[in-house]
């Protein structure tokens, strides 16, 4: 079965290559084909896919292939649930995020959508890698198309000077991790960068702590953690709304992979010492920082970046605390198994919540909030699916972001009751910005005469929310699948930890 991985991996790259030499209208539903049969495929693959618990969690669909002798890598590619479920989320969204483009006229709209594909190889590939240096490459793959599309189809002149910055940020956080890995190939036994040669290297404390920050520095640029995120707001604003969806939705989530599989089984001794604590800490900061300035913004894209700053802090802060109780304490995985549910559930909502301000933007011209207002009376069909993505980013009960939210703070309580009551003001304050938010333009004053020639959404932009939506609900109303799929896998990366 390994032939369905590698057609899921080599889809996207043919695609893109297709795509970059087709100078012609049909692109776009070209890119959707080639989307549509990647999420077909990812599917086909969960059907196929061993739930059955174990200790080990032991890889599917793997492909190996030996690559280089002389620096021990190899091209190796596995899918345990946790990379099953990155899988699943890449693939169901990027069909998508193109659908969600229909209705723009883009320049140069072949090598848009090739770019886009080009993404989703990249990412695939990391969620796949088996091989410390593979997964580095493709890490570094991701940057390429999104640099370029945040680049030539962002919003207004600002949008290179923050491409750039955002660039600078993660191609230098990236060569951190280079170091990181690379040092770890060399203490280990083996000298290998195989993903379990690397978990068995015989690293001091001080080594791991070294090692620690050199690697972490790469996730913290890319979730972003407070304070490598100041790159996060300025790109998520001023890149097209595809551009925001691929950061927001995907990307992070790359970091957060990327904690899980080799951070914890590499550096257990360093987390479990003052480094995991800075690290709760900061994300804890993360959390109420970001929440602050969502209540107080105004434009509505980059309300939507800081709502994400604030719900990846509980995510990174929900990581750490099982492992730092882990290493002092005994095994406790809740921490991962809510960060990866999460991740999931962020995925769909953040995508959904900067369509739909793409699509307040297109009705009023403006990204200012304060500018908008009484589109429920004209667009009702967008303010249902509109509340629905709405709740799920709030975390309400019965919809897809409750269950990850719930056991990410039960589990920072296992670690600190303080911190957990300061995490927990996400809740309360991501119901106070967003309620604005879509009071603001839903309900609020808006002119009447941009009111009165406005129409509700279109069948595309209804199709792509509604999707959305049904993830939001059905996710929210039965977790238990996706938290059987990830149990394994996530309870063998903590129990690494102890080995």
């Amino acid at each position: 079965m390994s032939y369905l991985l590698l057609t899921l991996l080599l889809l996207p790259l043919v695609g893109s290559g297709l795509l970059f030499f087709w100078n012609n209208k049909s692109s776009k539903y070209i890119a959707l084909v080639f989307g549509f049969a990647q999420m077909l495929i990812a599917f086909y693959m969960l059907g196929n896919f061993d739930f059955t618990p174990t200790v080990d969690a032991p890889l599917q669909y793997e492909i190996t292939y030996p690559w280089s002798n002389y620096i021990k890598s190899s091209v190796n590619f596995g899918v345990d649930g946790m990379s099953m479920l990155m899988v699943l989320l890449t693939n169901i969204l990027v069909p998508l995020i193109i659908l969600s483009s229909f209705n723009d006229k883009k320049g140069y709209p072949n090598s848009f959508y090739a770019l886009i594909l080009l993404m989703q190889f990249g990412l695939l590939g990391v969620f796949t890698s088996l091989d410390g240096l593979l997964f580095y490459i493709f890490w570094e793959v991701t940057l390429i198309p999104i640099w370029f599309i945040a680049g030539i189809w962002g919003q207004e002149d600002k949008r290179i000077k923050f491409t750039t910055k955002f660039f600078v940020y993660t191609f230098v956080g990236s060569l951190f991790m280079l170091f990181g890995l690379i040092y770890v190939y060399n203490q280990g036994q083996a000298a290998s960068f195989a993903l379990t040669d690397l978990y068995n290297a015989q690293l001091s404390v001080t080594e791991q702590n070294f090692v620690f920050w050199f690697i972490f520095f790469a996730f913290a640029v890319k979730l972003p953690v407070f304070p490598f995120h100041t790159w996060q707001p300025d790109t998520y604003t001023y890149s097209p709304t595809q551009g925001s969806m691929l950061l927001s939705g995907l990307m992070l989530k790359m970091a957060v992979y990327g904690v899980m599989r080799y951070l914890l089984p590499i550096t257990p001794q360093a987390i479990g010492g003052v480094s995991g604590e800075i690290v709760i800490i900061l994300s804890v900061i993360g959390i109420i920082y970001g929440a602050l300035i969502a209540m107080i913004s105004t434009d509505s894209k980059r309300l939507i970046a800081y709502s994400s700053l604030s719900h990846v802090g509980l995510i990174v802060a929900g990581i750490f605390s099982s492992a730092v109780v882990t290493m002092r304490t005994g095994l406790t995985f809740e921490g991962g198994l809510g960060a990866m549910i999460q991740s999931f559930a962020h995925g769909i909502n953040v995508v959904g919540l900067f369509y739909c301000a793409d699509i307040l933007y297109k009705r009023f011209k403006t990204r200012d909030i304060r500018q908008m207002g009484g589109l429920a009376k004209v667009a009702p069909k967008f303010a249902i699916v509109f509340m629905i993505i709405l709740l799920g980013s709030t975390g309400v009960p019965l919809t897809n972001g409750f269950i990850g939210e719930f056991i990410l703070l039960k589990s920072v309580y296992s670690y600190n009751f303080i911190m957990t009551v300061m995490a927990g003001l996400t809740l309360i304050l991501a119901a106070a910005y967003m309620l604005r938010f879509y009071g603001k333009t839903m309900f609020g004053k808006g002119d009447d005469a941009v009111l009165a020639t406005t129409k509700d959404i279109s069948s595309v932009e209804f199709s792509v929310l509604a999707s959305l939506s049904v993830f939001v609900i059905v996710l929210g109303v039965y977790p238990q699948p996706v938290i059987e799929m990830v149990t394994s896998s996530i309870q063998f990366i903590y129990a690494s930890m102890l080995n």
